[in-house]
C-alpha cells in the first residue's frame, strides 16, 4: 500500500510540472499510456474526481464535473481493460474506435466505474471511481465510441459503459457543499449530444511504430 501511494503522489508532482505542456506539439491520437483531462463538450466541464464520497447510492467515490481548467484532480490514465484472456493496451498503442479502455484517476488510483446504482442528483445511473491499481473489475470498462479507425484528440467521442451499456453524461446538475457548484457526472441510455466528449489537456505518448 505504501508503494501505490508513493507512486500517485509522484505521478501527482509529475502531472503538476507538466500541466504547462503545449499540446500542439502532441501526437493527434490518443494512445495508451495518455495521461488527459475529457473535456464534455456542451457545457465545457472537465471530468473530475477527489476525495470525497457519495452520501448515497454505492457511497464509493464521486466523480464530478469541473469548470476550472488547471485542476489537477481532472487528469485521467488511458489504460487497457480488464477482461480475461485479453492483453492490455501496451504504452503508445493508440486507442482504437470502438476498442474498450478504462480510466483511472491520476492523483487517488481509482478507475472510472458504473453500475446499477441511482446517482444522487437526476436519478440516472451513478458514475463513480473505484478500486486501486490491484482491485478493478469490468464495471470500470468504457468504450470508445467514435468514426473512423481510432480515437482522435480533435475528435468528439463518446464513452459507452460496457456491462450496462449506458453513456457518460452530464445533464446540468450541480452539487451543494461540500463540493458546491461541481457537476453531476451519471450514465444514460440515450445517445444525444450530452454525452459527447473531446480530449484536452494532458501528457499524450507517441504512437508506437510498428
Amino acid at each position: 500500500m505504501e508503494s501505490i501511494l508513493v507512486g500517485v503522489l509522484s505521478l501527482g508532482l509529475v502531472l503538476l510540472a507538466l500541466q504547462s505542456i503545449d499540446g500542439a506539439n502532441s501526437p493527434p491520437q490518443v494512445t495508451c499510456g495518455t495521461i488527459l483531462k475529457l473535456q464534455h463538450s456542451k457545457t465545457g466541464v472537465r471530468l473530475h474526481s477527489h476525495e470525497v464520497t457519495y452520501g448515497s447510492g454505492s457511497g464509493q467515490q464521486s466523480v464530478t464535473g469541473k469548470s476550472d481548467s488547471d485542476d489537477v484532480n481532472s487528469y485521467w490514465a488511458v489504460m487497457g481493460p480488464k477482461e480475461a484472456g485479453v492483453e492490455h493496451c501496451k504504452r503508445g498503442e493508440p486507442v482504437k474506435c470502438n476498442g474498450k479502455v478504462r480510466l483511472r484517476h491520476s492523483t487517488t488510483g481509482r478507475h472510472l466505474h458504473s453500475h446499477f446504482f441511482q446517482s444522487p442528483l437526476t436519478s440516472n445511473q451513478e458514475v463513480s471511481a473505484y478500486g486501486d491499481q490491484d482491485h478493478s473489475d469490468t464495471g470500470d470498462n468504457w468504450q470508445v465510441v467514435c468514426s473512423g479507425k481510432t480515437w482522435k484528440r480533435d475528435t468528439k467521442v463518446q464513452l459507452k459503459h460496457v456491462d450496462t451499456d449506458k453513456y457518460l453524461y452530464v445533464q446540468g446538475a450541480t452539487f451543494g457543499h461540500p463540493i458546491s457548484g461541481q457537476y453531476e457526472i451519471s450514465a444514460t441510455g440515450s445517445n444525444s449530444g450530452d454525452t459527447q466528449w473531446k480530449a484536452m489537456e494532458g501528457v499524450f505518448v507517441k504512437p508506437t511504430k510498428k
